[in-house]
């Protein structure tokens, strides 16, 4: 068994793609060698395929965020396990949970997975992801400099494009630019700001998302109601229908 466990990291690894995959599954595999479900099945890693492959993706990048300010917090720890549970039911959470302890412990170059994720993954997605992260480090209710650091880094790495960041970024700082939130400057004309509005509103509609399960269509609901509530500040502001 301990052995098969391995030896099925290595292939969730490789199905996720190259060879930091491979290695990061090799050690999953080795973090959950002997391990079984409540119900006494083997775990969740030795069942699925592609779907465990972008979890623990999903937790290294998580890790990555948590550590940044030198602090791990209660309330992060909360948002990742509550988002867990939604995406992937109880049962794969907890063994998700268990993985994230140990790789909060490790120092996974958590830059060359994110490089993966961008060839394995959509553009609204990713972006969906990004909210994400931001979401956890504000599960305190303040997202610090060292934090955003490494959301930035992320960003890039997972190719996202330094407007898109800041358009997400924006909604979590204390005071909200709507201009920012539609990725315009504040110059720009009536029509532009429609005009932005309509690509923003269509890019990040929900049902852009809709297969891939209530967790990323809560995010790309609230990142659409975030759009609407800039440009209808701009509209207000400027006295424009």
């Amino acid at each position: 068994m301990a052995d098969y466990g391995k030896w099925v990291g290595g292939a969730l690894g490789w199905a996720l793609g190259g060879p930091i995959g491979a290695l990061l599954g090799y050690q999953v595999g080795k973090m959950f060698q002997g391990f079984t479900s409540a119900d006494g099945e083997p775990n969740v890693f030795e069942k699925r395929t592609q779907r465990g492959d972008f979890s623990m993706a999903l937790v290294v990048l998580s890790a990555a965020v948590m550590k940044a300010d030198g602090k791990i917090l209660k309330s992060e720890l909360n948002y990742v396990k509550d988002f867990l549970k939604i995406n992937f039911g109880p049962k794969e959470a907890e063994q998700l949970t268990l993985l994230l302890r140990s790789v909060l412990k490790e120092n996974i170059d958590y830059r060359q997975v994110a490089s993966q994720i961008k060839f394995h993954m959509d553009h609204p997605k990713r972006m969906l992801l990004l909210k994400y992260l931001y979401g956890i480090a504000n599960a305190d209710g303040e997202v610090h400099p060292q934090e955003v650091d490494i959301i930035r880094i992320i960003a890039k790495y997972l190719g996202i494009s330094e407007k898109d960041r800041l358009s997400i970024e924006q909604a979590y700082h204390k005071v909200s630019n709507p201009f920012k939130v539609l990725e315009i400057d504040k110059t720009a004309t009536d029509s532009e700001v429609k005009k932005a509005y309509r690509r923003l509103a269509v890019k990040f509609h929900p049902d852009k998302i809709g297969n891939l399960g209530k967790g990323p269509q809560m995010k790309a609901k609230e990142r659409f109601l975030q759009i609407q509530e800039a440009y209808e500040q701009i509209k207000k502001v400027r006295g424009f229908k």
